[in-house]
């Protein structure tokens, strides 16, 4: 070796770095690769994308291949070096050409080609799999021995190497977190949109029905009269058609059929033809989550259904469209610009709402963050805290709103003050 030309040495070493650098940045390259990417590349029939997947089938056979060779040519880096520090200066001249060898192999051979590879991982997987899979033939006996132990004393802590894993699976929260920080990709109503989606398991019928207090039905005790001027004036296309009391629910009647048995005088109507063109009540439990009760009504082929405890009482309704208003928002109104029914703005940032109005609407109106996990409305939530109907008006303050009671029956809480004036705590 002392008649080799150290300039030859020399570009020997050169191309080992160049070499030890792409060992390094396909590593974190190929690990680096986006797996939902790489999956949508690959049903578009993306070669590189193919023979990346193909590599990364057996994560512990591409491991070894790029180890195999990036400690080989690290390891002849080192013995070159020695041999042109010796040439050089001698025997005093190794310790010095070890500092240099190694500060070169962290900069240009480890750090830059990694920090790369992960910041453009298919720029660097996809041209580094033309090398990688005829390396893994050639090398494939020490490949397999290597592997082989590896995989022996991996066994050793419990681990089963050749389990798939789990980690390209996402649960909900995950997910969410994935839809939140899609940013340019999905625009912002459709991506408030999916995660409402997400947000469908934990909020139940109970959360979004209709309390049975404000249902607007047709009891088949009234007069014809009476019932005929409800039909005529309702903004409601469906109507429940009961006797006497709520709990005792007959039918559904849809509007539409009304034709069918209004002839002439409302005299000609009978409440037996009501019941007769009504459909049947579709009931279900308080506590259905709203993606099975989605569900539930393609299933049923309804729009409406009657919400029951567990005593069979009947508590409110809820429709498919309170359902799909949770996903997309409200058809019918913007907010509080646009005139909500049970919130009006006053002066100075304060907002007089009806003690009946949903703390959820509340909360998607206002955009504050009013506690759901108790009473579903705001004078639930003010009897739940003053633990008393109060005798005269009072003022209090919840998380980080301020309430003044306006209007106070025996009963309930008509209608209250509310301003947000408090920065929430984290």
């Amino acid at each position: 070796m002392n008649d080799v030309p150290l300039s030859l040495l020399f570009s020997i070493l050169a191309g080992l770095i160049i070499l030890s650098a792409f060992f390094s940045s396909s590593e974190t390259g190929m690990m680096s690769l986006n797996r939902y990417r790489l999956k949508n590349l690959v049903k578009n029939k993306h070669k590189g994308a193919l023979r990346a997947t193909s590599l990364l089938e057996k994560p512990d056979r591409l491991i070894g291949v790029i180890l195999i060779g990036n400690n080989l040519v690290n390891i002849l880096a080192t013995s070159l070096t020695t041999l042109i520090a010796i040439r050089l200066a001698g025997e005093t001249g190794v310790i010095i050409a070890s500092i240099i060898l190694t500060l070169v192999i962290l900069i240009f051979a480890e750090v830059t080609p990694k920090t790369m590879a992960a910041l453009h991982p298919e720029r660097i997987a996809f041209p580094a799999s033309w090398v990688l899979r005829p390396l893994l033939v050639a090398l494939w006996p020490f490949v397999w021995l290597v592997n082989s132990v590896s995989n022996f004393l991996v066994r050793l802590f419990g681990i089963d190497p050749n389990k798939p894993s789990n980690d390209e699976q996402l649960n909900p929260a995950e997910l969410r977190t994935v839809v939140d920080e899609a940013g340019d990709l999905i625009p912002d109503r459709h991506q408030g949109m999916l995660l409402n989606v997400l947000d469908l398991e934990k909020v139940t019928v109970e959360d979004i029905m209709i309390p049975r207090n404000e249902v607007i039905g047709l009891n088949l005790e009234d007069e014809i009269e009476s019932l005929m001027q409800q039909i005529r004036t309702s903004e409601y296309t469906r109507l429940p058609v009961f006797k006497e009391d709520i709990n005792q629910i007959v039918g559904i009647l849809h509007l539409r059929n009304s034709p069918r048995f209004i002839h002439g005088e409302d005299s000609t109507v009978s409440r037996e033809a009501i019941q007769r063109f009504s459909s049947e009540p579709y009931f279900v439990p308080e506590a259905t989550p709203l993606h099975t009760q989605l569900l539930n009504f393609q299933k049923a082929k309804t729009r409406m259904a009657i919400v029951v405890d567990e005593y069979g009482e009947v508590q409110g309704i809820v429709t498919l469209e309170d359902l799909l208003e949770e996903i997309v928002g409200d058809f019918t109104t913007g907010g509080v610009e646009q005139d909500h029914e049970d919130i009006s703005k006053l002066d100075n940032d304060w907002f007089l709402i009806d003690g009946s109005a949903s703390i959820r609407d509340i909360n998607r109106a206002m955009t504050w963050s009013l506690p759901i996990d108790g009473p579903k409305t705001l004078n639930g939530l003010a009897m739940e805290f003053l633990e008393s109907i109060p005798d005269a008006n009072t003022s209090f303050n919840i998380d980080h709103c301020r309430f003044e009671t306006i209007e106070i029956t025996n009963k309930r809480i008509e209608k209250m003050r509310v301003k947000s004036v408090f920065t929430k705590k984290d």
